[in-house]
């Protein structure tokens, strides 16, 4: 008999993926498993929810404040209204387990389901935990962590696991050699730099990447460099691209999107990107030298405290947006890219390694059976 499951989280890709990766996991392990989602009428759960194949149901909430404060009416209303809707909506799916990762979203569905009597556990995909996170931690059976760091910042350790991040894609399946082949690497070429601002694209990424080919890429031949712009941006860039005459240069590719990130990412030698909870995830699964530029338009900066973490412990180097202004960046690419540079990238890479944990998704799987077992008792 499969397991009934709510899965909540949302705003976010970096909040809904993971969820996905467990509902998955489960789908996959528990034939027979019935699994719903919970998220808000305007996050990017939406998108990509009913796109993996689950129920959307909606409950709205924003802006919570870790007081709760009614300075807000609109937030005050959601947060009073909101767990009696999640409540009717758990009192008709009947979960097993309700399993949130993060957003503000999490807060009515998982208090609901804990004040319920009904097991519910979380997962912080970033190095400092989310609103969310803090206020729901005393509710929970158990939170699953990331980056261990994030332990820190919570006071009930006996719940906490380490378990690494949930991925949708094998990142770690792909052999240097087979994606190398794969990544149509311009003959001659020796090194690979990769480089993307997300799904959407991030305007300041792209000018930091076009002006970086325009000054050191297309004066490298050695150095094959693919950027993928986003979609938003994809015009603009192109055509400052263009205007730069970079598309005359044979060693670099600008495209909207890459459809096969696992198999580039496994082939890239550097690779410069935001520090989303997922993307950092990725890349230390992969195990790969980083150049971070952390958004700076994210919920407590948590993108620069994630990159902040790795390059404390010598896994990467963090550029925030504001220090783009000169050369920098192409001084310290030009660094790693070179001879030279090659022990400092392996030593990154082995760093970076060590921050991932490979069987995330088994583990948080064995763990929620685990907890729907003890509770049943």
């Amino acid at each position: 008999m499969g397991l009934r499951v709510l899965m909540t989280g949302g705003g976010t890709g970096g909040h809904v993926n993971p969820a996905l990766a467990i509902a998955n996991t489960i789908k996959q392990n528990v034939e027979g498993s019935v699994i719903e989602y919970v998220g808000t009428s305007r996050g990017i759960e939406n998108k990509l929810v009913p796109r993996a194949g689950y129920k959307l149901h909606h409950v709205e909430i924003r802006g919570l404040r870790r007081s709760l404060s009614l300075s807000n009416l609109k937030t005050a209303y959601y947060v009073l209204t909101s767990p009696a809707k999640a409540g009717k909506l758990i009192a008709s799916f009947k979960p097993d387990i309700v399993i949130g990762t993060g957003g503000y979203v999490c807060w009515p569905v998982i208090k609901a389901a804990a004040d319920r009597g009904i097991p519910t556990v979380l997962h912080e995909s970033n190095a400092i935990p989310g609103v969310a996170v803090k206020m729901l931690a005393s509710k929970v059976d158990r939170i699953y962590l990331n980056f261990e760091k994030a332990g820190e910042n919570l006071s009930c350790k006996e719940k906490l696991l380490h378990v690494g991040n949930p991925l949708l894609a094998p990142f770690s399946g792909v052999s240097l050699e087979e994606a190398k082949k794969k990544a149509a690497i311009p003959e001659g070429c020796k090194y690979f730099l990769l480089s993307y601002g997300g799904s959407l694209g991030a305007q300041k990424v792209n000018e930091a990447v076009i002006r970086l080919m325009k000054e050191f890429t297309s004066k490298h031949p050695e150095v094959y460099h693919l950027h993928a712009t986003g979609s938003i941006e994809h015009e603009t860039a192109t055509a400052m691209f263009k205007e730069a005459g970079l598309d005359k240069c044979e060693n670099i590719k600008l495209v909207e999107y890459i459809y096969d990130m696992p198999v580039q990412m496994a082939a890239a030698d550097l690779i410069i990107c935001r520090a989303g909870a997922m993307t950092v995830s990725e890349l230390s699964m992969s195990g790969k030298c980083a150049v971070f530029i952390p958004s700076p338009n994210v919920t407590d900066n948590h993108q620069y405290k994630n990159a902040k973490v790795l390059a404390d412990a010598g896994a990467a180097v963090v550029f925030e947006e504001k220090e783009l202004t000169d050369d920098r960046l192409e001084r310290k690419i030009e660094e790693l890219l070179c001879e030279k540079g090659d022990a400092v990238r392996t030593e990154m890479s082995e760093k970076i390694g060590a921050f991932s944990v490979k069987d995330a998704n088994k583990l948080i799987f064995n763990d929620i059976l685990d907890i729907i077992e003890k509770k049943k008792k």
